[in-house]
């Protein structure tokens, strides 16, 4: 049988070979910040996502996945990608949208990227073993189990960050009842820099390391199903679908990497705001079919871009709608 450490190296090697960018290994224990989830639960601070009142035994402890559970394999994939301003004028206005869903559903590309690792495994590792791949959509805190295996650490925007990678990159994990070496946990890099918390257009971030996702524009355009409050229509500026302002103001991102396995398809970026008010259910589908933009509804995406052309027609003195 192959020692803990070999097996260990085989697996990051095989997922190197796949395309992660990054990879890492912790037990399969509870995570540290149990209490921080209660209380940030019980504060109210998740809005109206209240789906993260469930299943927070999992959360708590993803060795409850299964039990035979040891370890966690956790593994990044950069999806930075160039990107350029809106095209300035009043009179033909464009929303954002962030990022991470410029290319194919991550749900899809990551899970797909862990499964074909699980396959390799299966054929280099001369022993009997379970493994089940998670994304986001599986219950488990993906970003303290990444900050555990040595991925990154977890910044001040309470996003996981990298020396090198920055923080534009999905994270997916592998619960397995394989023995694995564990990795020790980096350096905060975070030092006296506050670029996030001072940009955060909403005040988003009450401290250090929290957030409040019940200000947070993405959570505002994504989540949140029903009218938005007037408090936060001005903040919200162009933003369509997420925000990146914090992620954009990090110094680590003004050096990562641009993405091998994302690139822009699917929806535009940066949309005519006239036409997303003119979508019907048939163009929402078509814009969004096999990307993340999915998750916001027809009627979101109208909303959405009703507030960001009442911005910029305030920014250009025009009427609003």
């Amino acid at each position: 049988m192959i020692h803990k450490t070999d097996k260990t190296r085989l697996v990051k090697s095989l997922a190197r070979d796949i395309g992660f960018d990054r990879v890492g290994v912790t037990t399969a224990q509870p995570v540290n910040r149990v209490r921080y989830l209660r209380d940030w639960l019980a504060d109210g601070r998740a809005g109206t996502m209240n789906y993260l009142h469930r299943n927070n035994h999992l959360r708590e402890d993803p060795g409850q996945l299964f039990p035979s559970a040891k370890s966690v394999i956790v593994a990044a994939v950069n999806y930075h990608q160039p990107c350029d301003e809106p095209p300035a004028g009043a009179s033909d206005p464009r929303g954002r949208v962030a990022m991470y869903a410029w290319g194919r559903d991550y749900h899809i590309v990551v899970k797909d990227m862990l499964k074909e690792l699980i396959t390799r495994m299966h054929d280099a590792i001369d022993e009997e073993f379970r493994a089940r791949p998670c994304v986001d959509t599986v219950p488990i805190l993906e970003r303290e189990l990444a900050e555990r295996a040595g991925v990154g650490w977890i910044g001040k925007n309470t996003l996981v960050l990298h020396e090198d990678l920055g923080s534009y990159f999905f994270l997916g994990e592998i619960v397995t009842s394989l023995e694995l070496e564990p990795d020790a946990p980096v350096t905060d890099h975070c030092g006296s820099c506050t670029a996030c918390l001072d940009a955060c257009p909403t005040d988003a971030f009450p401290a250090p390391y929290e957030m409040d996702a019940s200000r947070c524009i993405s959570y505002l355009t994504i989540e949140h199903r029903t009218d938005i409050t007037d408090e936060f229509h001005g903040q919200i500026g162009d933003w369509i679908f997420g925000c990146d302002i914090c992620q954009q103001v990090c110094p680590f991102n003004r050096r990562a990497p641009m993405s091998t396995v994302f690139t822009q398809e699917g929806m535009d970026p940066m949309p005519r705001l006239r036409d997303v008010l003119e979508w019907d259910e048939q163009t929402h589908a078509e814009q969004t079919r096999d990307s993340a933009t999915n998750r916001a509804t027809l009627d979101m995406f109208h909303r959405n871009a009703a507030i960001a052309l009442n911005n910029a027609a305030r920014q250009s003195d025009e009427p609003r709608i």
